[in-house]
C-alpha cells in the first residue's frame, strides 16, 4: 500500500482535509506537489507547492505540461459557503458548480496524458452530499453528484490505463469546524449523531485516499468508498424513540 517515488498532486491541499491527504501519501515516501490559490500557513512536511487557480483551464494546462511525471491525482479543491438557493442568483451558485464539477475535469483532462503513460489514478473527493438533501448548500451538493458520476464515466473511458475512483466524504474535523459546527460543545453533539461517535480527522482521508491510489486497489475502478463514519444517524429514530418514551 505504499506509493514510494511516486509523484502525487493534491488539489487545494494546503489546510484541512487537502493538508491531510498530503500529508498521507508524503509519509509513504511519495513526491507530493500541493497546489492552491494561496500559500499554506503551514507547509506540510515533505511536500512542495506551487500556486494554481484549478478555476483557469489555461493555467491548469500549462502546470501539467510543466510536469515530467504524474502517477495520482487528487482532486480536493472545492466547498462552498451557506447560501440558501433563493438568497443569490443562478450566476452566483454557478461559481459552486465550477469549483466543485468543472474545475475537475479541466485538471483531470490536463493531467490525462502523463496518467496513461504511468498508468496512474485519479481520486476524487466527493461528500455525503451529493447522495442527499443539502438545504444552503445546494450547488454544492449537485456539484458532487455530479462527480461522482463524471468519476464513474471516467473509470471505463480511461480504463485500463488509468483508475479512477471517489472517495465520499462525511464530517471532518479541520480548523474550519468551528465554522460549520460551532465550538466544542457543539462539535461533540454533532459527533454524537455519526455512529462511530466522532467526526473523521483529516488523517481517515488520507488514509483512504492513499489506498485506492495504491497497488491494493489495482482491480478497483469507477468505485465510491464511503467515508463517513457510518453515515448520518437517522433522525426520526430519536423522535421515535422520544414519542415511545413519553
Amino acid at each position: 500500500m505504499k506509493p514510494n517515488g511516486r509523484v502525487v498532486v493534491v488539489t487545494g491541499g494546503t489546510r484541512g482535509v487537502g493538508a491531510g491527504i498530503a500529508r498521507a501519501f508524503a509519509e509513504t515516501g511519495a513526491q507530493v506537489l500541493v497546489c492552491a490559490r494561496r500559500p499554506p500557513d503551514a507547509p506540510v512536511p515533505r511536500t512542495r507547492f506551487q500556486p494554481l487557480d484549478v478555476r483557469d483551464a489555461d493555467a491548469v494546462r500549462h502546470f501539467f505540461t510543466a510536469l515530467p511525471r504524474l502517477d495520482v491525482l487528487v482532486n480536493n479543491a472545492g466547498g462552498a459557503p451557506h447560501r440558501p438557493l433563493a438568497h443569490a442568483d443562478a450566476e452566483r451558485h454557478l461559481r459552486v458548480l465550477e469549483l466543485n464539477l468543472l474545475a475537475p475535469l479541466t485538471v483531470s483532462l490536463a493531467a490525462h496524458d502523463h496518467l496513461r503513460r504511468s498508468r496512474g489514478s485519479v481520486v476524487m473527493i466527493g461528500s455525503v452530499s451529493g447522495s442527499r438533501p443539502s438545504p444552503g448548500t445546494a450547488a454544492y451538493g449537485a456539484a458532487k453528484a455530479g462527480l461522482e458520476n463524471l468519476a464513474r464515466s471516467m473509470a471505463v473511458e480511461w480504463a485500463p490505463d488509468v483508475r479512477v475512483n471517489t472517495l465520499v466524504v462525511g464530517m471532518v474535523r479541520t480548523e474550519r469546524s468551528p465554522l460549520h459546527y460551532g465550538d466544542d460543545d457543539g462539535i461533540a453533539a454533532v459527533s454524537r449523531t455519526v455512529p462511530l461517535g466522532r467526526l473523521a480527522e483529516p488523517s481517515d482521508v488520507g488514509a483512504a485516499a492513499v489506498f485506492l491510489a495504491s497497488r491494493a486497489a489495482a482491480y478497483i475502478t469507477g468505485a465510491s468508498l464511503l467515508v463517513h463514519g457510518g453515515g448520518e444517524r437517522p433522525a426520526f429514530l430519536d423522535a421515535a424513540t422520544a414519542n415511545r418514551e413519553n
